[in-house]
């Protein structure tokens, strides 16, 4: 027969367990804040290997999610953004760019800085006009090629042009610094203006030259989550990779600096 006290004990001890177990797992806010599903993001074209590398790696650390790209000149998806196109994510090569999207109100939350860049020139592998400082950009023999004055890399070269007190005549004016790029590649042009970063993507396609006056013209890049963004969470998770440790890695091993 049970008596009395031992059914107190009893009860005491199962008051006991139930306030040391642990609690029941949650639904609700850690669900609804998991990343998932796809994310479209609008980036300056500089930034296609280091980014493609990122979105492999953001896919890979969240299955199931997708990352879908338009690399183009800033200028050219600020355009876009604001006249509709659909996307999650904006980086710019350039703040300038970056604060039309903001005054345009498509912006949501304040853009972060997440890389530097810096104009170097790049001719034929084993450089066969002999280019040795950017004023012999200037000889009108020279096919040279620019970014357009509204692309970030062509706003850069007009700075540089006004502190060094040299005036281009470029045969071309593209809208993207990958353009130029391809331009020299060709063959189609015996020099251009692109990043440091471009260079090195191409690697023995061609001959970079470095020149001083490139420190006068820095190009900073923010990136942002944008309002009308179908997918927040993604959005933001993929800022936060690129502005993480793991960005700032493979954006270094591409030679992009520190903003």
């Amino acid at each position: 027969m049970t008596t009395p006290a031992r059914v107190a004990a009893g009860l005491a001890t199962a008051v006991l367990v139930a306030a040391c177990a642990p609690s029941p797992q949650r639904s609700g806010p850690a669900e609804d804040t998991a990343v998932t599903g796809g994310i479209t993001v609008y980036a300056a074209a500089s930034l296609q290997p280091t980014f493609t590398d990122l979105g492999e790696r953001f896919e890979h650390d969240h299955p199931g999610t997708t990352v879908t790209f338009n690399f183009a000149g800033s200028s050219s998806l600020v355009t876009q953004l604001t006249q509709g196109a659909p996307a999650d994510v904006f980086a710019s090569a350039n703040p300038e760019n970056m604060t039309k999207a903001v005054d345009s109100g498509i912006v949501s939350g304040a853009p972060v800085d997440f890389a530097a860049n810096t104009l170097t020139i790049v001719t034929a592998p084993g450089n066969p006009e002999g280019i040795q400082q950017f004023s012999d950009l200037a000889d009108p023999d020279l096919q040279v090629v620019v970014c357009a004055p509204q692309v970030p890399c062509g706003a850069a070269t007009e700075t540089i042009e006004r502190s060094a007190a040299v005036t281009l005549k470029p045969v071309s004016e593209e809208s993207s610094v990958t353009d130029v790029l391809g331009k020299v590649v060709s063959g189609q042009a015996d020099a251009g203006l692109v990043y440091v970063t471009d260079a090195a993507d191409a690697g023995d396609d061609v001959t970079e030259v470095p020149f001083p006056q490139a420190a006068d013209a820095v190009n900073v890049y923010p990136i942002a989550v944008l309002r009308n963004s179908a997918n927040p969470a993604g959005a933001q998770a993929f800022v936060d990779l690129v502005t993480g440790a793991q960005g700032r890695e493979v954006l270094a091993s591409a030679g992009f600096a520190a903003p």
